[in-house]
């Protein structure tokens, strides 16, 4: 009987051991298809220029767009997987915009995606603005439950300020693939655009720190 109590102990550790192994492997490969999918996009823009097929252009937005529900983890992603009907009314028309490709094979509508994609997240940003909660506000609740009203406001204003991108990056990415030369229309729409989010991004946590934070700090201490 001895024998066997301290063997039972012995199998159940390794078993866990394993299990755990097992779930470190699955985290760190959905981490990595994860940073792929979120590079895919842009990296696939940028390079469609030098490819005659737009359909295979086409397959691989469509499989994208559902790789980065599949591949999303965390509360970010958890949040966005919460689809209302309007965010399924924007996934339906990316998906369809893909599947339009793959049949047509027209570059016209490959050049008109991207327009396409900022036409889907200002409709995104913007249902929230009149629905509320607003998108930002959402994104900063996932890390602070007890938003003070100043916060909320900044949250209202600083979505207001990407549903103004949205409309104007979407409007000259569709003047891209209009009037541009495909080389130009990708440099755009694969790279500079995205330099261009980067800015904003930066910017909007500039701002967040040297004006908001201390306004509200200023506040709270009168």
């Amino acid at each position: 009987m001895p024998a066997v109590r301290s063997r039972t102990p012995a199998t159940g550790t390794g078993a866990s051991a394993s299990g755990a192994s097992s779930v470190v492997e699955r985290h760190w490969v959905k981490t990595v298809v994860q940073v792929l999918v979120k590079l895919a996009y842009p990296a696939l823009i940028l390079c469609a220029w030098r490819w005659d097929t737009p359909r295979y252009v086409g397959c691989m937005l469509f499989a994208i767009l559902w790789l980065q529900r599949w591949a999303g983890s965390g509360p970010v992603a958890t949040s966005l997987r919460r689809l209302s009907a309007i965010d399924w009314t924007v996934v339906g028309l990316l998906s369809c915009a893909s599947a339009a490709i793959v049949f047509t094979n027209s570059e016209l509508l490959l050049r008109l995606y991207p327009s396409l994609v900022n036409l889907g997240l200002l409709i995104a940003f913007g249902a929230t603005l009149v629905r509320g909660p607003s998108m930002i506000e959402k994104f900063a609740r996932l890390g602070n439950s007890n938003l003070p009203p100043g916060a909320v406001r900044h949250t209202r204003r600083v979505t207001r300020v990407w549903c103004g991108f949205f409309l104007l990056n979407g409007a000259f990415s569709a003047y891209t693939a209009l009037y541009w030369s495909r080389a130009s229309w990708s440099l755009y729409n694969g790279a500079i655009a995205y330099v261009l989010i980067g800015v904003l991004l930066i910017a909007e946590v500039i701002w967040r720190y040297l004006v908001v934070l201390p306004r509200a700090a200023r506040s709270e201490a009168a």
